[in-house]
């Protein structure tokens, strides 16, 4: 008896237990469906730098590995500079040579004003000549209609009164023409000074091309896609490698429409990713997509046919790790990772709240 008691007690055990189990399954997922949103449609993401040159030239050093880390401004290309150093060479002498003949310009200006003061001392001279011989003219004249001297000497200093006015006028064209001579050298200075500033732009131009031989790291990062050698002919633009910030990747989860009516900015974020096994890092919404992603492809859909079947859409929302965490900067970009969003918390603006202006926020009340 006691055997057959037993034999009917073990199923109801175990059917018990099952029962319990599932219970306490059913009562789990019901709370974490009422406290969470999840989904595993998530992957890590990085602001990735495209490394170019900016200036043509031969590579003469590759300093940095494959998936070396890297430091802001630390160099990892070198060019080689003797053509653009030969340019520079060229501009800097092209622009020395305009600029002595600014100098030249500058003499001649000097030149030009003594000249102009020797033009303005004859103009003077013959002035004074002019008076004498106008004076000459008048006390002969007076003379000779008295008769105390002939005519012929009269006509004599009319004659010379006439060479003097026209020593005058001649003066006075000669004083004219070098001033005017003097601002032609002002118009030819200025035209020289600006061939001298567009000279020193080469100069300056041709600097910067010598410092880009150099191409450093712009930001801190790991080095990828390296395809640049040694004796490499790279071209304004080509890509050289690229530069990933570890330390700044994020991740983009895409939930459904259905999921982001409880999702708000600010909340906290629980992490898992296949790459490092059990280990969670924390992170938080940090704001949504302007759009769904169906609206961001190449060809984009068109739901405007006759056999259209409603589909949920996913929506991108940005998740920033928090970068406190050991594993923080151990992220790769590409890798799938799931998430779960704690939507306890309702701090921060919501998915229909994100897209306000601060103006349609204060008519809703809303704290951004």
């Amino acid at each position: 008896m006691a055997d057959k008691w037993k034999s009917r007690l073990v199923p109801l055990l175990v059917g018990s237990a099952t029962l319990v189990l599932v219970g306490v399954g059913a009562v789990r997922w019901w709370h974490g469906k009422q406290t969470s949103e999840s989904t595993d449609n998530a992957f890590i993401q990085a602001d990735k730098v495209a490394i170019a040159s900016l200036v043509e030239g031969t590579v003469s050093e590759v300093l940095v590995d494959d998936n070396q880390p890297v430091q802001p401004g630390q160099v990892l290309v070198r060019l080689d500079p003797a053509s653009i150093k030969a340019r520079v060479a060229q501009a800097e002498a092209n622009a020395q040579a305009l600029e002595a003949g600014v100098r030249q310009v500058d003499d001649r200006a000097r030149l030009e004003q003594a000249m102009i003061a020797q033009k303005a001392a004859g103009l003077d001279s013959a002035k004074a000549q002019a008076v004498m011989a106008a004076a000459e003219v008048s006390r002969y004249g007076s003379l000779a209609k008295q008769g105390f001297v002939s005519t012929q000497r009269a006509q004599t200093a009319t004659t010379a009164r006439a060479q003097a006015d026209a020593a005058v006028a001649q003066a006075q064209a000669a004083l004219e023409a070098e001033r005017t001579a003097s601002q032609s050298l002002g118009s030819a200075r200025d035209q020289t000074l600006a061939q001298v500033a567009a000279a020193r732009a080469v100069v300056q131009q041709g600097a910067i091309d010598l410092s880009r031989t150099e191409i450093r790291a712009p930001a801190a990062g790991v080095v990828g896609g390296r395809g640049v050698r040694v004796g490499q002919y790279v071209r304004p633009g080509g890509i050289l490698m690229s530069i990933v910030p570890l330390r700044d990747a994020f991740i983009v989860a895409n939930f459904k429409e259905t999921q982001v009516a409880r999702l708000r900015i600010g909340q906290a974020v629980e992490i898992h990713a296949d790459a490092f096994g059990n280990q969670a890092l924390k992170g938080r919404v940090e704001s949504f997509a302007p759009a769904t992603g169906s609206e961001f492809a190449m060809i984009p859909v068109e739901n405007a046919v006759g056999n259209f079947t409603k589909i949920a859409q996913r929506i991108p929302v940005k998740i920033a790790v928090d970068k406190d965490q050991a594993l923080a900067g151990a992220l790769r970009p590409g890798l799938s990772v799931s998430v779960k969003v704690d939507v306890t918390r309702n701090t921060g603006p919501s998915f229909a709240e994100a897209g306000l202006t601060p103006a349609q926020y204060a008519r809703r009340g809303v704290v951004r």
